[in-house]
């Protein structure tokens, strides 16, 4: 998950330069005002998004199989521990 998140990164920030470097050379047109930081962020995360869902969706799916397994042995850990609280209340039950 965390090597996801970091190629996620990776990618967002390498956008962000290329549309840094495009709105200070002038083809990209620059923000109104005090806005120009935020214009290029938010151009960069629309860039890098697409970019993203296609060049890691086999590291995505890694980490969301990652995700399910991790899931899913909670899920059976909260089982057996339900299961032995039962039978030991039963236990009490019976002899009380």
């Amino acid at each position: 998950m965390l090597r996801y998140t970091l190629m996620r990164l990776g990618i967002f920030v390498g956008c962000l330069a290329v549309v840094w470097g495009l709105v200070y050379s002038g083809v990209v047109p620059r923000g109104l005002g005090s806005s120009n930081g935020l214009w290029i962020a938010l151009l960069a995360l629309v860039i890098s998004a697409p970019i993203s869902f296609v060049v890691l969706r086999k590291e995505r799916d890694r980490a969301s199989e990652q995700v399910a397994r991790r899931v899913d042995r909670m899920k059976a850990n909260i089982e057996a521990s339900a299961g032995q609280e039962d039978l030991a209340d039963d236990r009490a039950r019976a002899q009380g």
